[in-house]
């Protein structure tokens, strides 16, 4: 079918294929093309969660850090350099 849009070709990989018979169970009945185009679509929203996931622990890590420092007064290192020689 004619389209504007970029066609890919893929080889079937090993791992293509296992890949494949794991979306047609899941899907059953689909052509191989929707497939392929399933598992890209599926395996991008993974990709998206896991990165929202590692931001979401790096957040939670700062903020438990930040709780170190609460009770310090806005001037302690002004006062940590008193009598330093300069």
């Amino acid at each position: 079918m004619p389209t504007t849009r970029p066609r890919y070709q893929v080889t079937e990989t090993d791992a293509l294929a296992q890949a494949l018979r794991v979306a047609e169970q899941h899907w059953p009945g689909e052509p191989r093309s929707r497939l392929i185009e399933r598992l890209a679509t599926v395996g991008a929203e993974q990709l998206e969660n896991e990165r929202a996931e590692r931001r979401s622990q790096r957040i939670a890590a700062l903020d438990g850090m930040a709780d170190l420092y609460v009770g310090i007064p806005p001037n302690y290192l002004d006062e940590l350099r008193r009598g330093w020689p300069e």
